[in-house]
């Protein structure tokens, strides 16, 4: 390709230390452990804005007193021989989606120190250090100072309500003048009647490794039920967060979806509990794992899978009603499902498991050794049936990293060797690829050499399973040492397998589309069709976010080659998934068929359909050109004259599914206040909750989209009309001006023009306003909701149900339900469905899902 590749390799100024070193979150940001940083950086931008998590050395907490002429024995000899100063992150994990107070993804940090914080992103504090929200490693501290190391499992309940103990404070009361402490001279002039008891040095360094971790890793998100919420205000979504420990223990952290969510708060608290312990092995934990199977809608299943340090694998079914119905979690929460690989002298590095994509009820599980070697196990969950499928010599040096992709059809593998290698299962069987997808390669000059990686310490698989990255050390002594040697010391590189043979079931592209791509071969034009509407599919599981980035850059890659492939593709696409036929159809027909059944189809779809209009078919105008065409529904030509033939018939899809969706918010408003009472006349009194706002505004789009909506809308319309329920002075269709406070009539659902008397002035223009993309009311001055995708602004957060329609059903029935209860809002955009966040300046790391 001519084009440069949108996936060009990223410097970083740290080396890696640890495997896993690299995670890709759900919002589409990638998180690096290189040396004592944490570096956060978009895919798309790799010389972009970036953020930062800095380890810093802490001083040591204190766990008891011994004896110096214990200090010698054995089990001390590491803790007394202990002189590093310049700590680096051993294990990074994100949260799912949501768990952050914006909505947004949280990142758990351990350091070599065995330190364990929670960070967020700088969404308001303008700054591109992440900002702690909780100690992990204070907690536990406070926690077993309490139980005196004891583990006597005390609920959490009874735990929250201990008072907080500062490590300083026990410097001062718990000293002794021939015993070990980090600060002996504190501690000289202590009263005798206030020492400590000195303990053995076997029980110290129990103590120690207790409070010592070596690995975190985040769960899927849970539901929890209202009626077994331990706070009546409190989000019914969870996440575990699991910490792995020198002592072969994990400890559990519950994190509570925030109740409302905030682009203003700088100091909203973070919801966390700690649960108890699980003694998983006799040794290190070096590696854990989720997995979440959902085959059971009723009963869903959480599977942890961990790995240790003495070769030992085990697979643990967690029990829901324990995990998150009681006050505590304690060893029989979780119970072992198999233990796969027993005691043996090769430690286990890394772990990957995942779904089946053909058996729902099976999980597949890779499993990387120091050694080099992998082992691939088939669980059938209900059955408890474990089969080993194979074992193969990978890599000379420890497996640093493992990812599935596609469903747990391709597997890849890296190694301390430097080694990358892909893997597809066919049946029973790993069969090792020779190379990766040549579609797009980099041609970034200022990258250096491939031959100056040294080693490789990860890798990760984007949302849309279409690239994976991988970070590399380089050999310094390859590299140029006049500047490259002395400021770099890792890079990420990002290599595409959307075009691989995973799973094939397309029929070839028409020969005219091949004639047109002659530098690809027609069987992978085949697989990458087949991967890309694959992964299409696989958002419309509703649970799944709309964070697609990969899918839209290849399809921009291939369109920049002019030609007919992506068409023929967006619309194979459509034909399946709106028509659910495979049959081939005329293009014109499967768009005209599209067209007529936008209110048959979920919003899910709706929204697919948006975004690839908008960041596909239409990416040669920007979003505020289409934007203005939907506002104003002039003629085309007269809004932007460069808009071609062939994009008339998409711009009419999009217009018509955003008008669908508008559709169902302003008749799902319109049916709640029919059948609820006083919403406008009180505030709500549950903070994260939706209640209809903008009836005015919505009788106004009404009145003047006469000719597009359906009779059922206008009926709805009427009767709340009728009922004149809305009529109040905060909801009037007239509203001030946010610059000065002339009225502001409703024009338009996009923009507002206010009548200043100045208007009639050729020198003073009326201030240009922009409406809420939910509510459509004038937004406010403070800080708005933005959606990247489509550039429109949110102040008043649209309601979750509106998301999970499977179609359009304007009636009052249809609400009865949601409209009686509180009905929880998302920061979601309602025309692109994608995770609305703070408009950001460009220097600032901000997500893009699109």
């Amino acid at each position: 390709m001519n084009s440069p590749s949108p996936l060009q390799s990223a410097m970083l100024m740290g080396s890696p230390c640890f495997p896993n070193a690299i995670s890709w979150s759900q919002d589409n940001l990638i998180a690096v452990a290189s040396g004592n940083i944490v570096t956060i950086l978009r895919p798309d931008l790799p010389n972009g804005p970036r953020g930062l998590i800095k380890v810093l050395p802490r001083e040591p907490l204190i766990v008891g007193f011994v004896h110096r002429k214990d200090v010698v024995s054995g089990c001390l000899m590491p803790t007394s021989l202990y002189r590093d100063d310049k700590p680096v992150v051993q294990s990074i994990s994100w949260s799912p989606l949501g768990m952050a107070a914006n909505s947004g993804c949280l990142l758990a940090v351990c350091t070599s120190e065995g330190h364990v914080k929670v960070y967020r992103p700088p969404f308001c504090d303008f700054c591109a250090d992440w900002i702690e929200v909780v100690d992990i490693t204070e907690r536990l501290y406070e926690y077993l100072q309490y139980t005196e190391f004891k583990d006597a499992g005390v609920p959490s309940s009874d735990f929250s309500e201990v008072p907080r103990i500062r490590p300083c404070l026990q410097k001062n009361a718990l000293g002794q003048a021939d015993s070990i402490t980090p600060n002996d001279e504190l501690l000289e002039n202590v009263p005798d009647n206030q020492l400590s008891p000195l303990i053995s040095a076997d029980e110290y360094a129990s103590r120690s490794a207790m409070l010592y971790s070596l690995v975190v890793s985040w769960s899927p998100l849970l539901r929890v039920a209202s009626e077994f919420s331990p706070d009546p205000n409190t989000s019914a979504s969870v996440s575990l967060l699991a910490v792995g420990g020198k002592s072969g223990k994990v400890s559990f952290w519950i994190f509570y979806q925030p109740d409302c969510y905030t682009i203003e708060e700088s100091k909203t608290p973070t919801a966390v509990k700690f649960v108890g312990f699980l003694q998983a092995h006799n040794s290190w934990i070096t590696t854990m794992s989720w997995l979440l199977f959902s085959f059971d809608s009723s009963n869903p299943l959480i599977i942890l899978a961990t790995g240790s340090s003495d070769g030992s694998v085990k697979v643990w079914l967690g029990d829901n009603d324990k995990l998150l119905k009681s006050s505590a979690v304690d060893q029989t929460s979780f119970s072992l499902l198999k233990e796969v690989i027993t005691v043996n002298a090769v430690p286990v590095s890394v772990l990957s498991v995942t779904v089946h994509v053909q058996y729902p009820s099976k999980m597949l599980l890779a499993i990387g050794k120091g050694s080099g070697s992998i082992e691939i196990w088939l669980c059938d969950i209900p059955s408890r049936e474990f089969d080993k499928l194979g074992s193969y010599d990978a890599h000379y040096y420890v497996v640093t990293g493992l990812a599935w992709a596609f469903g747990g059809r391709f597997l890849c593998s890296s190694s301390q060797d430097n080694g990358l290698r892909g893997w597809i299962l066919h049946e029973r069987r790993l069969e090792e690829m020779t190379t990766f997808s040549e579609m797009p390669r980099s041609n970034d000059s200022t990258c250096p050499s491939r031959d100056a990686y040294d080693s490789c310490f990860g890798v990760a698989v984007s949302p849309g399973n279409l690239v994976v990255a991988t970070v590399h050390c380089f050999d310094v002594v390859k590299l140029n040492r006049m500047y490259e040697g002395r400021i770099l010391r890792a890079a990420i590189e990002y290599l595409w397998i959307g075009g691989l043979q995973v799973d094939v079931w397309l029929k070839s592209p028409s020969p005219c589309y091949i004639e047109e791509l002659p530098s690809f071969p027609e069987k992978e034009l085949t697989y990458w069709a087949a991967n890309i509407i694959w992964s299409l599919n696989q958002y419309q599981c509703l649970d799944k976010p709309l964070v697609f980035w990969d899918i839209i850059a290849a399809l921009l890659a291939f369109k920049d080659n002019n030609s007919k492939y992506v068409e023929y593709l967006v619309i194979k696409w459509l034909s399946l998934s709106y028509l659910g036929s495979r049959t081939n159809l005329p293009p014109e027909e499967v768009l005209s068929r599209v067209i007529s059944r936008l209110s048959d189809v979920p919003s899910r779809l709706l929204h697919l359909l948006n975004i690839m209009c908008r960041r596909v078919m239409l990416a040669q105008l920007d979003a505020d050109q289409i934007t203005t065409i939907n506002s104003k529904g002039q003629n085309l030509e007269g809004v932007c004259p460069v808009i071609e033939e062939k994009m008339t018939k998409w711009i009419e899809i999009l217009l018509g599914s955003e008008r669908e969706l508008r559709e169902r918010h302003v008749g799902f408003s319109f049916s709640a206040v029919k059948t609820t009472t006083s919403h406008l006349e009180e505030t709500p009194s549950q903070p994260g909750r939706w209640y209809p706002v903008g009836l005015a505004q919505m009788e106004q789009w009404v009145a003047l989209n006469q000719e597009q909506i359906r009779d059922q809308l206008k009926l709805i319309a009427t009767k709340v009309t009728h009922g004149k329920r809305f009529k109040t002075k905060r909801c009037s269709a007239v509203e001030p001006c946010s610059y000065c406070s002339a009225p502001v009539p409703f024009e338009s659902p996009e923009f507002g023009f206010c009548q200043s008397k100045n208007r009639s002035n050729g020198n003073v223009k009326p201030h240009k306003l922009s409406r809420c993309a939910v509510c459509m009311e004038v937004c406010p001055s403070s800080p708005l909701w933005f959606c990247v995708c489509c550039h429109r602004n949110v102040f008043r957060l649209a309601p979750e149900p509106l998301f999970r329609m499977p179609s359009c059903c304007l009636d009052s029935d249809s609400s009865n339900r949601t409209s009686s209860e509180a009905v929880s809002s998302k920061p979601l955009c309602p025309f692109c469905g994608i995770l609305l966040q703070r408009k950001q300046p460009d220097f600032l790391l901000s997500p893009a899902p699109v």
